[in-house]
């Protein structure tokens, strides 16, 4: 891969490692215990009445979906900053042959080449 490439691919990698970060820490708290875990924050609130707190619990499991959701999409993305880091990037997981510039471009945590992920 042209060094050119893998550093733009790097740089839009750690953009969206920035970006995922930051959504999670906006209502989740990093698992120092696990590593690419976040937890997120129940808003209980002490003294709040029956309704509140049942929208409390809907406003907390929204959140876990949302926090798998990005939880998962920043495994992948520090998977890819691995890759990289081993001289591994751009290689699908499972034939080895090398990933498509134009799928790595649009979707740089890419694991798969376009014949394996179909």
């Amino acid at each position: 891969m042209e060094p050119k490439l893998l550093q733009e691919l790097q740089n839009k990698l750690q953009e969206k490692k920035s970006r995922l970060e930051a959504q999670l820490s906006s209502f989740a708290t990093k698992d120092p215990n696990l590593k690419d875990d976040w937890d997120t924050k129940y808003p209980r609130v002490p003294g709040s009445n029956l309704e509140e707190a049942a929208d409390e619990v809907e406003e907390y499991s929204t959140k876990l979906h949302l926090e798998f959701n990005l939880e998962t999409q920043l495994k992948d993305v520090n998977a890819a900053l691995e890759k990289i880091a081993k001289d591994t990037y751009g290689l699908c997981e499972q034939c080895g042959n090398p990933i498509a510039p134009e799928r790595l471009q649009a979707s740089p945590e890419a694991r798969l080449c376009g014949n394996c992920n179909k």
